[in-house]
């Protein structure tokens, strides 16, 4: 159960572990989550683990998950990456703590840092879009923190391709800092980013960080039998349910394969996104956010799952969704396109945008 090491994307040499520890839950201000020594324990065991990536958010636990990584990370910083976001502020949400304006990035950014007790943050994400903030604006802030040596890196989490790809082709053509990574929700329950999302990430170069990679829990299975432990506080964002008789099929295929593999569910479908991440022209690295030590430990046992082509073949099939149009167009005349000879063309290696 050691993890392997890639590069974050093909525009950086940043050196991240398969996983990243997601910090939503270290801390219970919001109610749930981990308490600071279940947390401690958590953090120690990703890192004996070989866990390098640590992503965290300002907001987490109204500001306690980066109270908390500042104290664990004191004492071998560099080894980790750390990454963290802004957006939606830490406390109590203003008008003037909150949104992607300069004013703001500048602010929490020095906030973060104070709470993480460090001088750099590797990866300083955009939480989501505000919808009022040009990119512009944010690139260039972001950029400014580069050059000040606060952040290393950019990303954008939650963003739509149109945005983010905008967002490349006016840092690559003014000469500030380019984004290395996106960041947004993929597993067996909910694959949307295929459609735009992780073709344009292939395309491009960046690094991708999927959150949620068990759709909630969804994918354990143990929602069919109880409804304990389920998140009921986030106003039905990001919480998956059995609501479409595809996604019964999805935990149907998920439960057949850990049968036959001995595994449990979750680290079938952790399994089945290592699998797909081996399968891409981009770095996919499932950002885990476990609760307790023993949700880490059934994460960490995926690491030793190698499913088949027939099982792979079986989950993909079960979850996959229709692209609609335009990809459907162009996938009917894609021999055409090609003068009729698509088997005897030789494709680029990496996706051309």
């Amino acid at each position: 159960m050691r993890m392997r090491y890639t590069t974050f994307g093909r525009n950086t040499g940043l050196r991240v572990s398969e996983y990243a520890l997601g910090t939503a839950n270290f801390g219970t201000l919001w109610g749930g989550g981990a308490n600071r020594d279940e947390s401690r324990k958590m953090f120690e065991r990703f890192a004996e683990a070989g866990g390098t990536f640590i992503d965290s958010a300002d907001n987490y636990q109204v500001g306690d998950a980066e109270n908390m990584l500042g104290e664990f990370l004191a004492a071998d910083r560099d080894h980790f990456v750390l990454t963290t976001k802004f957006t939606l502020g830490a406390g109590r949400a203003r008008i003037s703590n909150t949104g992607n304006s300069r004013k703001n990035i500048r602010s929490s950014v020095e906030a973060s840092l104070k709470r993480l007790r460090t001088d750099h943050i590797d990866v300083y994400w955009a939480h989501l879009p505000d919808s009022v903030t040009p990119v512009e604006e944010v690139l260039a802030a972001l950029d400014d923190l580069v050059h000040a040596g606060k952040i290393l890196h950019a990303g954008l989490s939650n963003f739509p391709a149109w945005r983010i790809s905008r967002a490349a082709t006016i840092a690559e053509l003014r000469g500030l800092s380019g984004l290395v990574g996106i960041q947004f929700e993929y597993s067996l329950a909910e694959r949307g980013a295929d459609r735009e999302l992780l073709p344009m990430a292939e395309a491009l170069g960046l690094g991708t960080a999927l959150w949620s990679p068990l759709g909630g829990g969804l994918l354990t299975g143990k929602y069919r039998e109880s409804r304990r432990g389920r998140l009921s506080d986030w106003e039905g964002q990001a919480i998956r349910v059995e609501d479409s008789e595809q996604r019964t099929e999805v935990i149907n295929s998920v439960l057949a394969v850990a049968e036959e593999t001995g595994a449990s569910a979750g680290q079938v479908a952790m399994a089945w996104l290592r699998a797909r991440a081996e399968r891409s022209s981009s770095t996919m690295v499932p950002v885990i956010g476990p609760r307790t030590v023993d949700q880490l430990e059934d994460y960490l046992g995926a690491l030793d799952v190698t499913l088949d082509d027939a099982q792979f073949d079986r989950l993909e099939q079960a979850s996959a969704i229709r692209l609609g149009q335009p990809y459907e167009l162009i996938a009917g005349h894609r021999e055409a396109v090609l003068g009729r000879e698509a088997g005897r063309f030789i494709r680029p290696t990496t996706p051309v945008a």
